[in-house]
């Protein structure tokens, strides 16, 4: 499945209109009753006539998101104008920067699952919204927290990254590639990969990478890295092929691990070694396709290693997205 976001510019007035029909015949369409789905038009509305009130326009971000039978509305609300001082503030309902109604951030919250916003002044502002089909939310994971956020190259439908998080015995594997260019061709080569990925019994990424080289050589080809937990040994074991970033922060200190050179499913070096690193509580994972830049310092960030994986995400992508490729930011945190 390709759990891509759908991406829109707000800079006018007129897109609103239009931007929330979209969603709401998405919501719609993926079984929310016509009154939930009234609700995510709300919130729609309140977050598009923020972005041109306050902003002078931003990016809206959504997708449906289906886990455990649960299906989720999410969106990234992101900006660039002149942030806000005092985020818990404004949230209350009644509260106005600009002499008008003042209930837009306090109904959003009211309405939605969840609501998270990060927020520096002259920086910007990034917010994430979910909103569920059913009373009950989707799953907390119990061991990583995470979040993806996965964009097409613009104009294309399909996304040639992808992603995917699979529990196994004693630990849980995480799998980011990215298929050679963008396009159908590019996404067909990373969900060959993934499919042998989600089925593949190993716990050593080098033999998984080996698996999948083997499985996708009449596609295009793809660059992948995976990382494999073990909760016996402690341990993070990690291999890549190709330009997928890695960094493992353990409190403020961060360590990048550098892929092999080459093409899964057309040339793999001959041997390939894993990186092995201690696993410890309160670590962060970030993983990324070259989509993103990847000289970035979230230190430069007031307090973001504090925030869910969904506000580090946003504000990677605020700052640091091409926007010549797919792209694909995986953040985890473990609990």
């Amino acid at each position: 499945m390709d759990k891509s976001f759908s991406s829109y510019k707000v800079d006018d007035r007129s897109f609103v209109a239009f931007i929330k029909r979209e969603i709401h015949n998405l919501a719609i369409n993926s079984g929310f009753s016509v009154h939930r789905a009234g609700e995510v038009d709300i919130v729609v509305s309140e977050l598009t006539s923020n972005l041109i009130k306050h902003a002078e326009g931003g990016e809206l971000l959504y997708r449906i998101y289906e886990e455990d039978d649960v299906k989720d509305i999410q969106i990234y609300c992101i900006d660039h104008g002149i942030g806000i001082e005092n985020t818990q503030r404004i949230m209350n309902d009644g509260y106005s920067s600009t002499n008008t109604l003042g209930q837009g951030l306090g109904a959003i919250k009211r309405l939605s699952d969840e609501f998270l916003i990060f927020s520096i002044k002259k920086w910007g502002t990034v917010q994430y919204v979910s909103i569920s089909n059913k009373a009950e939310k989707l799953p907390l994971r119990k061991n990583l927290n995470y979040a993806a956020l996965q964009v097409c190259l613009p104009g294309e439908l399909v996304c040639g990254d992808g992603y995917y998080v699979k529990l196994i015995t004693g630990g849980f594997q995480i799998f980011v590639g990215d298929g050679l260019g963008h396009g159908p061709n590019a996404h067909h080569a990373v969900q060959e990969a993934m499919k042998v990925f989600r089925i593949c019994r190993e716990k050593d990424p080098t033999e998984i990478i080996r698996d999948i080289h083997n499985s996708v050589r009449k596609t295009r080809g793809l660059v992948a890295t995976i990382a494999t937990v073990d909760y016996k040994t402690a341990t993070w074991t990690i291999c890549g092929v190709g330009n997928i970033s890695t960094r493992i922060f353990t409190g403020v200190d961060s360590k990048t691990y550098t892929p092999y050179n080459g093409i899964i499913g057309h040339n793999i070096p001959r041997t390939l070694n894993n990186t092995v690193v201690p696993y410890e509580k309160h670590q962060m994972i970030v993983m990324h396709s070259d989509g993103l830049r990847t000289r970035w310092n979230l230190s430069d960030m007031q307090s973001i290693l504090k925030h869910e994986p969904q506000m580090i995400a946003a504000a990677l992508y605020k700052d640091q997205m091409r926007g010549t490729d797919d792209a694909t930011i995986f953040v985890g945190k473990i609990r």
